[in-house]
């Protein structure tokens, strides 16, 4: 852990206890490793389960032993919410369900997790003077200017119409019987909720867009650590067919284009606005990778290679298909065409710039999915032999 620690301004970092809801996630164990490792920060992880932070809270030896206090409690029905939040010094939250497959099959629950569930987060943090980070999603911009112009337009090369700012850009749904944006239209109404506060109460927030945050411990593995029938996001969907050497599945044939951005690289952004109250409080950033930009299909023919080369297994005979949205997604689904952010405002504010190339990131990310899965994979598929 490093001592004597400052910030932007050069002004030194005071230790502070952070209450992390949803600490348990893939995102909030890759923080949690960050604070424990190298600041004097005191965490308070709440969440339900804990398995992917298992490492940072046992032996009760470990360096940083007593400062990551384990709550296991969901937040939709746990009165003991607002007393961490209240001893504590900045909230972050990172609770959702965000896998696209649960926003048409499970919009209910999507919405209420989303929104309702995250209300009093916000409430406790407004009423209690306490700062709050919450974690939001680039889908709240929807569709791009872009993808309403006629396909041979020379304007959808123009960034104007494509490129997503913060503060500019307008955030465009798909019609109501398109249940695939419950997810973001309840993001944006918690974020528009949450600057109100801000500019009505003086709540002290900074808002957070991940653009496809990729590392070790991402979403799950169908059958190993998650449910045997989930879809998770496109890339462990794509991790798990090549883990079974199945061909991988291109929804409306992988046209959508995405940038990917490294979960080591995100995190040191995240650990920026921690310490930089005072350049962070009251924006919000986009944190993602425009250099990192692929179509879907592209994706699966990297992850194919990077596959290849990690595990030393030659890749399958047809290593792709392609599937519609509805028989992938179910009746309902739709998506963006592009999703570009961005960074003027968090290089202004944090100077923070990503630096993993996209080849680089999935090769760390399936050689840790194929060190830690591939043997599990072998059993599940494994059939029984017949007494």
């Amino acid at each position: 852990m490093a001592s004597g620690r400052v910030d932007l301004d050069g002004k030194p970092i005071k230790p502070m206890t952070i209450c992390m809801i949803g600490a348990g996630g893939f995102i909030g164990s890759h923080l949690c490793e960050k604070l424990m490792s190298e600041t004097p920060h005191t965490v308070l992880a709440l969440d339900v389960y804990n398995d992917k932070i298992k490492h940072l809270l046992e032996p009760n030896t470990l360096p940083w032993a007593g400062r990551i206090q384990f709550h296991r409690l969901n937040i939709k029905h746990d009165s003991r919410l607002e007393g961490l939040i209240k001893i504590a010094d900045l909230t972050i939250n990172l609770a959702a369900i965000c896998t696209p497959a649960d926003y048409n099959t499970r919009p209910l629950d999507t919405i209420y997790s989303n929104f309702i569930d995250a209300l009093p987060v916000v409430k406790y943090c407004s009423e209690n003077n306490k700062r709050l980070i919450h974690f939001s999603t680039c889908e709240v911009y929807g569709k791009t200017v872009g993808s309403f112009l006629p396909k041979d337009s020379p304007l959808r090369k123009d960034p104007a119409y494509y490129v997503l700012k913060e503060d500019e850009s307008p955030c465009i749904f798909g019609s109501i019987e398109k249940q695939r944006w419950s997810y973001a239209c309840a993001k944006q109404l918690i974020e528009r909720l949450i600057y109100a506060e801000g500019a009505e109460n003086g709540l002290e927030f900074t808002i957070v867009r991940p653009f496809n945050w990729i590392g070790p411990r991402m979403d799950f593995i169908p059958g190993v650590d998650g449910p045997s029938e989930g879809v998770p996001r496109v890339l462990a969907c794509f991790s798990n067919n090549l883990l079974r050497g199945e061909p991988l599945k291109l929804v409306d044939g992988g046209q959508s284009q995405r940038t990917f951005v490294y979960i080591k690289d995100a995190i040191e952004a995240v650990l920026l606005m921690i310490e930089n109250p005072a350049r962070a409080n009251g924006h919000i950033f986009n944190v993602g990778n425009p250099n990192n930009e692929v179509t879907v299909r592209q994706l699966a023919e990297m992850m194919t290679q990077v596959y290849t080369k990690v595990s030393g297994e030659a890749p399958p005979e047809k290593p792709t298909i392609d599937v519609s949205s509805k028989e992938f997604y179910g009746e309902g689904y739709d998506d963006s065409d592009k999703r570009i952010p961005d960074m003027t405002i968090i290089n202004r504010q944090l100077g923070w710039n990503p630096k993993t190339s996209l080849w680089d990131l999935l090769e760390s990310t399936l050689t840790y999915q194929h060190r830690t899965y591939a043997e599990a994979i072998k059993k599940v598929i494994a059939k029984p032999v017949a007494s």
